[in-house]
């Protein structure tokens, strides 16, 4: 699914990348005013999520959110069909969003050796994941929706 996170919504933009979804953040494209998001949304054909009732109305591919915890509003997104299943392969940065891509030979010095633990890295930014703990958490809160 493709998604356009306004400024309140935040908090769910590594959620979704975990689970394969090209999820826009407003923050991350710079951009502050509901126009441009709007313009971001049609233009990439993606569906705007928010808290903001004007703006989802403008919007109308929207889902809108009425609470503020990140948990609660994975549950709302749940509800109204979004897929939170983690993907077996990790497809998206949940720094930028940009395809990852399975590494076979070295890792940075943060990361471990992929011959120990199977380690992606952003295509974009060059970060390295891999399924750690912060991995089993993400498991553990979308199991309890």
């Amino acid at each position: 699914m493709r998604l356009a996170l306004d400024v309140m919504c935040g908090g769910l933009r590594s959620y979704l990348r975990m689970c394969g979804h090209d999820t826009a953040y407003a923050l991350d494209r710079g951009i502050e005013c509901d126009d441009r998001l709007l313009a971001l949304a049609r233009a990439e054909e993606r569906t705007l999520v928010t808290r903001d009732v004007t703006l989802a109305e403008r919007a109308g591919d929207s889902l809108l959110l009425r609470e503020t915890a990140v948990e609660k509003q994975l549950r709302e997104l749940d509800a109204a069909g979004v897929d939170l299943a983690l993907t077996d392969v990790p497809e998206r940065c949940g720094r930028c969003n940009g395809r990852l891509e399975r590494v076979e030979d070295d890792t940075p010095e943060y990361a471990p050796p992929p011959d120990e633990e199977r380690v992606w890295q952003c295509t974009v930014c060059s970060q390295c994941f891999w399924k750690g703990s912060h991995w089993d958490r993400v498991e553990n809160t979308l199991a309890s929706l």
